[in-house]
């Protein structure tokens, strides 16, 4: 049985991350999404928030399971019995990003394999970073994110999202 990792910190779960985790569940056994607990990036939704709204987000997918951690990726992934770690790309500069952690995971877990998908057109542009930019100014993000997610976002933000 061949399980994945698909790593990230999902704040929030886009229509993009989601398209990524359904074309990955047909590639692999099992598809283990696994939301940081702690990134180095400001948050908008808790943990618990985020790893919720991911599930509801892959309740869809039969073979996907989400969980939160707070170790090195390699440490997760070797803690979920996965050979294989699952990345979205969508543009060059992601691309640099991954190659060089692909580098530095290879030596920490030479058995981990990298597997990124390139994202579907339609997501290219999206980000969560970028979602929650637009959501707080009012912006009209229903059809990037599930409309659970979009209700979350313009409860958290108090916007017009």
């Amino acid at each position: 049985m061949t399980i994945a990792v698909y790593p990230g910190s999902f704040d929030p779960v886009t229509n993009g991350h989601i398209d990524i985790a359904t074309r990955a569940a047909r590639l692999f056994n099992k598809l283990v999404i696994g939301i940081y607990d702690t990134p180095d990036k400001r948050i908008l939704f808790s943990t618990e928030e985020r790893v919720e709204l991911t599930r509801r987000a892959v309740a869809h997918i039969p073979n996907v399971e989400v969980t939160s951690f707070t170790s090195l990726t390699v440490d997760f992934a070797k803690e979920m019995g996965a050979k294989v770690l699952v990345r979205g790309l969508r543009m060059v500069t992601d691309f640099e990003r991954e190659f060089e952690m692909s580098l530095m995971n290879k030596k920490l877990y030479p058995d981990l394999e990298l597997v990124c998908l390139m994202t579907g057109l339609q997501y290219q542009f999206l980000s969560s970073s970028l979602l929650k930019e637009v959501a707080g100014l009012g912006g009209d993000v229903q059809n990037l994110v599930p409309e659970f997610v979009a209700s979350a976002l313009k409860e958290k933000l108090g916007s017009e999202s």
